[in-house]
């Protein structure tokens, strides 16, 4: 059963400066300290990421169709200009004026279909390190059939039935941190903007479980998903907390991505 919202008003100015990378460094980590020890202001937390989660999903959509209703218009435009063109060479009746016009319904046609791609779809992925996964040790095949499973698959690059196989392990069979980190994972690694995007409360709940192993690997990846969404002051926060914890074993990563400078507004 999903909990009762949590009333986020009187924490709303702090928790908007929170989750838009405004406080300095000393009042965040003050903000932090508070989540650990004010039950109230951390479930004012959770509504308030779960809410924004929310928005988020629908403004995408929103986007969505906003751009291919944009295409549409280009195409429909592209479409009437080459027609345009073509009954204007038509009506010219001398060599040069024929020959001119060709090159440009060229120029034209060469522009309409010149692939473009966008800036974050050719840097992404070659900053990003993938989750490995767990060991064949760990997983205990004999004990754990459908986490092998779910291993195997997001090895192999089936990330959807990598998914539906997790989704079927027993919470007792492993830690529910485990499993809520692998959602994440799993997610993440999906070609859709909208899994992308879906991946980031499960990420975000096990980042703040500081008892947690995984705690500091989940970070990374959300610092990761929020640069792949296009969230930049949240990706620069998150990656600078990776880059100077010494025991998070993707510190690395996190500092090679914030030292070339590709995420900017």
């Amino acid at each position: 059963m999903t909990p009762p919202l949590a009333d986020i008003r009187p924490y709303l100015e702090e928790l908007e400066r929170f989750a838009d990378g405004q406080l300095t460094t000393a009042e965040q980590e003050a903000f932090e300290a508070r989540l650990e020890q004010d039950a109230e202001l951390y479930q004012a937390y959770q509504a308030y990421e779960q809410l924004a989660a929310d928005l988020r999903w629908v403004a995408g959509h929103e986007t969505l169709y906003q751009r291919l209703l944009a295409l549409d218009l280009r195409l429909d435009q592209r479409q009437a200009a080459l027609n345009r063109i073509r009954r204007r060479v038509q009506r010219v009746q001398r060599q040069w004026a024929l020959a001119a016009i060709g090159s440009v319904v060229l120029l034209l046609v060469a522009w309409a279909l010149w692939p473009s791609t966008p800036t974050i779809e050719a840097t992404w992925p070659r900053y990003y390190v993938p989750e490995a996964g767990l060991t064949d040790a760990v997983v205990r095949e004999n004990q754990r059939p459908l986490l092998a499973e779910a291993m195997r698959q997001y090895r192999a690059g089936h990330y959807t039935p990598a998914l539906y196989a997790l989704r079927r392990i027993p919470s007792n069979t492993i830690g529910q941190d485990t499993l809520t980190y692998y959602n994440g994972i799993f997610l993440l690694s999906q070609p859709e903007p909208k899994q992308q995007l879906a991946a980031q409360p499960f990420l975000r709940r096990v980042a703040m479980q500081s008892g947690s192993a995984l705690a500091g690997r989940a970070r990374y990846h959300l610092g990761m998903a929020y640069w792949r969404n296009q969230q930049l002051t949240a990706a620069r926060n998150t990656l600078r907390a990776v880059a100077n914890d010494a025991r998070n074993p993707y510190q690395d990563a996190a500092r090679q991505v914030l030292r070339s400078g590709v995420i900017k507004d």
